[in-house]
């Protein structure tokens, strides 16, 4: 029988999660119940109780509730619940996890969500999921449901919305099967103006025998890419579009972090790197930016998304970044340079085509580079299926390198 286990604030949303256990139960799954609130629990008796939960995060509940600091307490309870559930999953006790709430309560249960690995089922109706759930989600497969109502007990509206989620994490729990390669498994990053390259370089690799992840380098999608990198799902990378950094060194909408095109090079993974993308900085519709970048080259993509041109010296900071990033890498890496584009838009002829940029990028990359490290030229832009099937003919090379050592 499946397992279907509720992470929940007893002391504040019971009657709801009284409902939900109800109907989970009666789809045929087994059901424990986690109790994640700081007060008496209301409706029903968990399975396993907001002491258990507190102690696993190295605190006491009466010690909480003594101190009467709600941030401190979500803090410990959302330590504890991931400890709780990730044992769960470890000990085979799980095959789903369900939740419902506020924006306490969600901030609680998804933080369990996400010590869980891609795969599982991962279903939250929360009351903030209208708005911006990256903070909820990070680089998780949680499913995020918006209630519509706030939760205040059982109403005709609260019922069929936790009754849909409540079949839904079910039939999920029912099928769940975790992830098992058959093939190694090598990403490649992609942006719409690096998508033909992309296309090729995943062909070129799927017909190696390897299959193939690819991710949007929206920020989010780089964040994924490494985090599967480091729970060991990704064996190597073809790091086509790093154009999260430049969002990160601007102050664009879709950076990755600090840390983005660090994780290969700590593991030692075999990388092939580009400049997808360095060309733009990504902002919503043109209202929305920042008045300090007023008079800089912009190309509106589409309503929701206003791109703006890098500039010279941004270039050579990212060239340099770039370079430092992968100096310190601990396995395998070559670099390959589109020398007439670095994304499709930024061809000779296109609106973004900035030679000065260009080799303001270049120069900084090359003399910041170890010496060491492979850094290929190649006479086209980045989107000439040539240069996509070197990069991967390259990448394939350093993964067989690795095989034979």
């Amino acid at each position: 029988m499946a397992t279907v286990v509720i992470v929940g604030t007893l002391d504040t949303k019971g009657e709801e999660f009284a409902y939900a256990r109800r109907l989970i139960g009666a789809a045929g799954c087994k059901v424990v119940m986690v109790d994640v609130g700081v007060g008496e629990p209301a409706h029903l008796v968990p399975d396993i109780s907001a002491t258990e939960v507190a102690a696993a995060a190295g605190s006491t509940l009466e010690g909480l509730r003594e101190r009467n600091d709600r941030g401190h307490a979500m803090a410990a309870m959302a330590a504890g619940a991931a400890a709780v559930v990730g044992d769960l999953h470890k000990s085979g006790r799980l095959d789903a996890v369900f939740s419902l709430g506020g924006s306490g309560g969600s901030s609680i249960a998804t933080a369990a969500m996400r010590s869980l690995p891609v795969g599982v089922p991962k279903v939250m109706v929360s009351t903030v999921a209208a708005g911006d759930v990256g903070p909820y989600v990070g680089t998780s497969d949680i499913m995020m449901l918006y209630p519509v109502i706030d939760f205040a007990g059982l109403n005709v509206v609260s019922e069929r919305i936790i009754a849909n989620a409540a079949a839904a994490v079910s039939a999920m729990a029912k099928q769940a099967r975790p992830i098992v390669p058959l093939k190694p498994i090598l990403a490649i990053t992609m942006f719409g103006v690096t998508t033909p390259a992309a296309m090729t370089a995943r062909a070129a690799l799927e017909s190696a025998g390897y299959e193939v992840l690819v991710f949007h380098a929206n920020g989010a999608g780089g964040r994924a890419m490494e985090a599967l990198m480091r729970d060991g799902v990704i064996r190597g990378v073809l790091d086509l579009t790093t154009t999260e950094l430049a969002d990160e060194l601007v102050g664009g909408t879709l950076t990755a972090g600090p840390d983005r095109l660090e994780m290969a090079g700590r593991l030692g993974l075999p990388q092939v790197v580009s400049l997808g993308a360095l060309d733009m900085v990504n902002f919503g519709p043109m209202e929305t930016v920042p008045e300090r970048f007023r008079g800089r080259h912009f190309y509106r993509h589409n309503p929701n998304v206003t791109l703006m041109r890098t500039t010279p010296e941004e270039c050579a900071a990212l060239g340099t970044t770039i370079a430092q990033k992968l100096n310190r890498a601990n396995g395998p890496v070559a670099v390959f340079v589109p020398a007439k584009g670095i994304s499709a838009i930024a061809k000779p002829g296109a609106v973004f085509f900035d030679p000065a940029a260009d080799a303001a990028l270049f120069a900084s990359l090359r003399a910041a580079l170890d010496p060491a490290i492979e850094c290929t030229f190649v006479d086209t832009d980045i989107n000439d299926p040539g240069f996509a099937r070197a990069m991967s003919e390259k990448l394939i090379a350093l993964m067989r390198r690795g095989d034979e050592t």
